[in-house]
């Protein structure tokens, strides 16, 4: 159905660059491709977010004239996706933690100065459970999907809509931008974010060369404990 009413305009901007400058499969310099924008809708306003990518011109990799997107851009909202992480995780809380209807849900977000549609809240509400139950079963796939890439660079982030409601904890490869597990946990311990990441560390078939996430404390113990051997730094946003 085409749109009835105009867009609404952003309320912030902001930059994003590709932090990993070489490819990660041949280890050349990546050449600029284009410059580029994307409008994301997030709990504290419309963001309007300007990046560069970046492609890999040797034509004997296999990653040739693949486009590198910002590693951050993936913490942001799903790839093609309009909606912040946080719409989508203050939806799935208000849906099973607090068993409000569609239409309570479509208000509350309203009330938050949230321009959304009451249909767009159904479809969230199926990102949301599908990101809850995303697992990697699939061993052959894995393989085709990460082997010729050769690395994982996974990226971390916690969604907690409200305080003092679970957190939706999404873990990404910022490479290709492929979501690799999602987990509601009750809590941001230590200890759940240990086993969380040696989850995640046995279900790809490529080593993690590194982490990116926003580095609050219990996390960075979390990955210096599970990856102890493994770089890990903050996004480029923190």
């Amino acid at each position: 159905m085409a749109r009835r009413t105009p867009a609404p305009l952003p309320t912030h901007q902001g930059h994003l660059a590709v932090q990993y400058t070489t490819c990660g499969t041949c280890g050349t310099l990546l050449h600029a491709a284009h410059r580029t924008h994307r409008t994301i809708r997030r709990l504290d306003g419309i963001w309007r977010l300007h990046f560069m990518l970046l492609r890999c011109l040797n034509p004997r990799c296999v990653s040739f004239r693949k486009l590198f997107r910002p590693e951050e851009e993936g913490a942001w909202a799903l790839p093609h996706g309009e909606f912040g992480f946080d719409v989508i995780a203050l939806i799935g809380q208000l849906r099973y933690a607090q068993h409000r209807s569609l239409p309570e849900i479509y208000q509350e977000l309203r009330t938050r100065e949230v321009t959304i549609a009451e249909r767009t809240v159904t479809n969230l509400l199926a990102r949301y459970e599908e990101l809850v139950a995303l697992r990697l079963t699939d061993a052959e796939a894995l393989r085709h999907r990460f082997l010729p890439q050769g690395q994982i660079i996974l990226g971390i982030d916690g969604l907690k809509p409200d305080v003092g409601h679970e957190v939706l904890w999404v873990l990404r490869d910022c490479l290709s931008g492929e979501v690799l597990l999602a987990r509601s946990l009750f809590s941001e311990a230590e200890e759940e974010l240990v086993a969380l990441l040696r989850e995640v560390q046995t279900l790809v078939p490529v080593p993690i060369t590194g982490v990116i996430s926003d580095g609050q404390t219990g996390l960075r113990h979390a990955v210096a404990k599970a990856l102890p051997t493994i770089p890990h730094q903050l996004c480029q946003y923190h």
